[in-house]
């Protein structure tokens, strides 16, 4: 079935584009994987990134009627709502751009991430869909690294807290590049999230990034609002944010945003 949509694209001039990352999952068994792990509710909204040829929107438009696919690529955009006739919103835009697109409402999130782009898409996630359960993504293996880098390494920062904090996180499986068209250069492997107590916010999302700014910089510096806190979570002040764990860089927020307007 993908071959025939590749076969229909390339009839009208168009190849898939290394720039945009597209690298299109044609392997039905990792499909069908990749749809059982996002554990679809008829009623759910579902958000998925980057849908291509529409190997996961179309099983995915079978399982709920809430479907909204943002895809940057024009022709691909257009392919999936006018040939594939897509039972879904389709949005035609950079996802990184994107503004009022009911984020809130969002219960399930499912991308294949291109390495480029991963890090700067899954924080806007972290920061805008606050009430997704599920978040599902395909990622380089060696992007693992930095999604599960621990305090004091040079791969943590804003992304592996976020991931941390946001609840139970796993690699599902390995998808071999036999399994893309055109097969890529890397291998990649499947993730999920399933969030947990803790309620991520674009404030907090936003707090991460001035404290990860300049790394070697003492927390104080980045984020000057900081230096009343410390000393009352018992912190030096001269701490770094990589040396602080996920749930201190928390409540370290928390303590500002509770007597303050702004960080």
């Amino acid at each position: 079935m993908l071959q025939d949509r590749l076969d229909h694209i390339s009839s009208k001039g168009f190849l898939p584009e290394s720039r945009f990352g597209q690298n299109f999952l044609s392997d039905e068994v990792m499909i069908g994987n990749i749809i059982d792990l996002c554990e679809i509710k008829p009623e759910d909204h579902v958000l998925e990134i980057g849908p291509g040829l529409g190997s996961l929107s179309v099983p995915l438009s079978e399982l709920t009627s809430g479907l909204t696919v943002v895809e940057i690529d024009k022709r691909l955009a257009s392919y999936i709502k006018d040939d594939l006739k897509l039972n879904a919103h389709i949005i035609t835009s950079d996802y990184l751009k994107l503004k009022d697109y009911g984020a809130e409402d969002i219960d399930v999130v499912v991308s294949n991430l291109p390495y480029y782009v991963m890090t700067d898409i899954m924080k806007k996630l972290f920061a805008e869909c606050v009430n997704a359960r599920k978040m599902v993504f395909m990622v380089e293996e060696d992007a693992l690294q930095r999604i599960y880098a621990k305090e004091g390494t040079k791969q943590y920062g804003p992304l592996s807290v976020l991931v941390s904090l946001y609840g139970p996180s796993r690699k599902e499986f390995t998808v071999p590049r036999e399994c893309f068209v055109p097969a890529p250069n890397t291998t990649s492997c499947v993730i999920s999230l399933t969030r947990g107590d803790i309620k991520l916010s674009s404030g907090f999302v936003g707090f991460l990034n001035k404290a990860f700014a300049m790394r070697r910089k003492k927390l104080v510096n980045n984020v000057k609002e900081t230096a009343e806190y410390l000393p009352e979570l018992g912190l030096p002040t001269d701490v770094r944010a990589e040396q602080l764990s996920p749930e201190t860089l928390y409540k370290l927020y928390n303590a500002i945003i509770s007597n303050t307007d702004k960080v």
